[in-house]
């Protein structure tokens, strides 16, 4: 008798399991961080228009106003840092379109306190900016809103350097309204409405709008 050999069932293979995606690690950058991380930032921001000077790599004053201007216009925690959420807003944002028509302008949001430097229709670049808070205060017996006021004005004069006024020093001013209202370099420029009216900017970016000459006299200023 011929005795045939059991067969044997081929074995299934088993798949390997999934390979699981791990969430991609991005450190939180802050004032005072250094190296390529930083750099790539501030050349990503810059690329979408915001203005921070010439990238460095070092986290300064220039990037955490760039970083703040990014919260604001994407109605993020105005904070100044890069964490994990910011940069992926920052890799994923696309530039900021443009709400005043074809031409040159300049936009003050007051609700975000960015400005927006419009060329063509487009917005080239975008400021931190902090404008009046809209609380009465008191100067020379008198009671005075710090209101930035709303509406289409031009820049009618300019001084290069500081002027000092009875509220106190401002530098290198644009003005734009007959109530003494500038665009005007400042030591501090929160995240938060702070001024008597004026709209501040940092100090370099004051320098950096004369020496490109993006507010010369005539410039339309819009303010909502």
């Amino acid at each position: 008798m011929t005795v045939v050999p059991p067969t044997t069932p081929p074995s299934t293979p088993v798949a390997p399991p999934a390979a699981v995606t791990e969430p991609e690690v991005r450190s939180t950058l802050r004032p005072g961080a250094k190296g390529p991380e930083v750099l790539a930032l501030q050349q990503r921001l810059r690329s979408l228009g915001y203005w921070l000077g010439e990238p460095d790599g070092t986290y300064g004053d220039l990037t955490i106003q760039a970083v703040t201007a990014f919260q604001k216009v994407r109605d993020m925690p105005r904070d100044g840092i890069a964490g994990q959420q910011v940069a992926r807003a920052v890799e994923a944002a696309g530039r900021q379109e443009n709400t005043g028509g074809d031409e040159n302008l300049i936009e003050i949001d007051k609700e975000r306190q960015v400005m927006y430097i419009v060329r063509g229709g487009n917005v080239a670049w975008i400021l931190n900016v902090s404008t009046g808070t809209d609380k009465l205060y008191r100067v020379n017996g008198r009671t005075e809103r710090a209101d930035t006021p709303s509406g289409r004005w031009r820049v009618t004069s300019a001084h290069d350097g500081v002027k000092i006024g009875e509220l106190g020093a401002i530098y290198r001013p644009r003005f734009f309204h007959r109530d003494g209202i500038a665009v005007h370099g400042y030591r501090d420029v929160p995240n938060y409405p702070a001024s008597h009216g004026c709209v501040r900017v940092s100090n370099a970016a004051m320098d950096w709008i004369w020496s490109a000459d993006v507010m010369a006299l005539g410039t339309r200023v819009w303010v909502y």
